[in-house]
């Protein structure tokens, strides 16, 4: 029987059971899902003012790599700009460089941001270290061409939302770790981040359908895992195992209290600040998986988007 889970905030109650949600997620629902049409690029850019440029880049192992760089439009500036590195989310199996694309977007409207969005591959097609591999050369290049892209070099943010916030996550462990692009700040937005399933909250969320259930997270972790063992999975693609957390770029994780990840969320945050580092957290209550992308007129999303855009322009300053 599931745990006793925290109430919903009041207004996603309401909102959300006029959502039809998943019972389930396996082959075959994925494989209907993938044919779901998605948005299209122009309608969400719709209403901006924003110069776009697609780019194919080399992978680690030869495979392309597409970036859509997203700058404000006539943008011939005396300074270079911050950019948002954008990782998509979609449980590693789904999405693509233009999904949850309105949060960096209102980042490019307030600060001049130029974003980049990554399409990486998805898992089962890829697994292992490929996803976070094709995130991480995607990086190095925009670093390498910061010049050509009107980018500060010193005010790279790496960001990601569910899956893409695990992705962004291993990103910049390995950006530090390789000591290549000198990241200025995480931003890790309910982020997937540890594939054990071990945690309070994930047992709270399984049994029955839901926006993503342990039973959807376990399947979207053996998509990109397959027959790895525990002890054979890298930090990187599984950030939680990372043994050393210090000299990360000051670093903002949010989540919702009664969601799936909110557990391992937290303890990610609380082993940057035991190693010494800088993370703000916010656990916003009554918050289910992505509630702030997909309800964004309600209040606490409202105040959540608010408050993380807050952050960032203390740290661009």
């Amino acid at each position: 029987m599931p745990l006793t889970r925290p109430d919903l905030d009041p207004e996603l109650r309401t909102l959300l059971a006029e959502m039809p949600l998943m019972p389930q997620l396996d082959d075959e629902v994925l494989a209907h899902l993938r044919q779901l049409p998605s948005t299209p690029v122009d309608t969400l850019l719709a209403g901006r003012t924003v110069d776009r440029r697609e780019v194919t880049v080399p992978g680690p192992d030869g495979n392309p790599i597409p970036l859509s760089i997203m700058s404000p439009a006539g943008a011939g500036r005396a300074t270079a700009a911050p950019c948002v590195y954008w990782i998509h989310g979609g449980g590693m199996v789904m999405g693509d460089r233009y999904s949850q694309i309105d949060i960096p977007l209102e980042w490019l409207d307030l600060f001049g941001a130029v974003v980049v969005s990554v399409d990486y591959r998805l898992a089962p097609e890829a697994t292992g270290t490929a996803l976070v591999d094709d995130c991480y050369h995607g990086l190095r290049w925009v670093a390498e061409h910061a010049d050509e892209l009107g980018i500060d070099p010193a005010r790279i943010v790496v960001a990601g939302a569910s899956a893409g916030g695990g992705l962004a996550a291993g990103v910049t462990l390995l950006a530090r770790d390789h000591g290549t692009v000198p990241v200025a700040a995480q931003v890790l937005i309910c982020p997937m981040l540890d594939h054990r399933n071990v945690t309070t909250s994930s047992r709270q969320y399984s049994g029955g359908p839901g926006v993503w259930t342990r039973e959807m997270n376990e399947y979207g972790w053996r998509s990109v895992l397959g027959d790895l063992a525990d002890g054979d999975v890298p930090g990187y693609v599984s950030p939680a195992l990372a043994d050393d957390l210090s000299g990360l770029p000051t670093s903002y994780l949010d989540t919702g209290s009664a969601e799936v990840f909110r557990d391992e969320d937290v303890e990610y945050a609380t082993r940057i600040w035991a190693a010494g580092g800088q993370a703000e957290l916010h656990v916003w209550a009554g918050g289910f998986h992505g509630f702030d992308a997909l309800y964004p007129q309600a209040r606490v999303s409202t105040t959540a988007r608010r408050t993380r855009t807050d952050w960032l322009a203390r740290v661009l300053d």
